[in-house]
């Protein structure tokens, strides 16, 4: 009886909790496609989520690249493919670890960041003055939010694309020995558009993604201070979780035909 009645709960939440954010969504939508227009604010959160995250993803996906390199060369010499290292590490930073690591380090940054501050708006009630003073919190807080993410994260995955692999290069060619033409022109040779457009792709979602997160935890914060820190937890860790879930489902349809 306990087994069951707790099996209940557990899906009476997810439903809830389901049913919720996709109220949360569609007020989102509804709201943000009408007038008036927020460009000022949009423009802000793009350079808050594009342009300040761009050291840390840059960064990360340069020494993504180096350790590929390593790695991908150690396994390779046990069956004398040495050469293949330049091919692995130009797919699995476009198709994958690109898009995927820009992800994860914009739901530790990002998501966390919009969902403390929008938690800290709700408990000291300035969501509710905006409403009092006739502003829509869904148009002028959580849209611009929503769509910066959307718009930024391709951007910043392409970037990290080039630099990851610049960072394969720099390792394959300093470290382990290979021929500066013969790397360039095995990269090349691999990569295809489908390979790229996939990232950018996924990029698009991933961002969709750790905005909503963002957004819906903190609007939906409760508690004080106490409820800020967990709704700011809780948007990390959920948005962490659908973007390695949405990059399975988005790699099984792309890349298993």
């Amino acid at each position: 009886m306990f087994l069951v009645s707790f099996i209940g709960k557990i899906t009476l939440g997810i439903l809830s909790e389901t049913g919720r954010s996709v109220i949360f969504l569609f007020n989102t939508l509804s709201n943000g496609f009408t007038r008036p227009f927020y460009f000022k604010a949009v423009f802000i959160q793009i350079i808050r989520i594009g342009y300040n995250s761009l050291p840390v993803i840059g960064l990360t996906a340069f020494f993504t690249g180096g350790a590929l390199a390593l790695q991908i060369y150690v396994g390779s010499s046990r069956f004398n493919a040495e050469s293949m290292v330049a091919s692995i590490v130009a797919l699995g930073i476009t198709r994958e670890l690109g898009p995927v690591i820009a992800g994860l380090m914009l739901a530790g940054r990002v998501s966390a960041s919009i969902a403390a501050e929008i938690a800290t708006m709700r408990v000291t009630e300035q969501i509710d003055a905006l409403i009092t003073l006739s502003t829509n919190p869904f148009k002028y807080l959580i849209f611009p939010r929503v769509i910066a993410a959307i718009i930024t994260l391709p951007i910043l995955v392409f970037i990290a694309d080039i630099i990851g692999i610049m960072g394969g290069y720099v390792v394959g060619t300093m470290s382990l020995g290979f021929v500066s033409e013969s790397y360039i022109q095995n990269t090349i040779n691999i990569i295809e558009n489908k390979d790229f457009i996939s990232g950018i792709v996924k990029a698009a979602i991933f961002g969709f993604i750790v905005a909503f997160m963002g957004c819906y935890n903190g609007y939906n914060s409760t508690g004080g201070a106490q409820g800020v820190g967990q709704a700011t937890t809780r948007a990390v860790v959920s948005a962490s979780i659908f973007i390695l879930a949405a990059n399975y489902l988005l790699t099984s349809l792309v890349f298993t035909q």
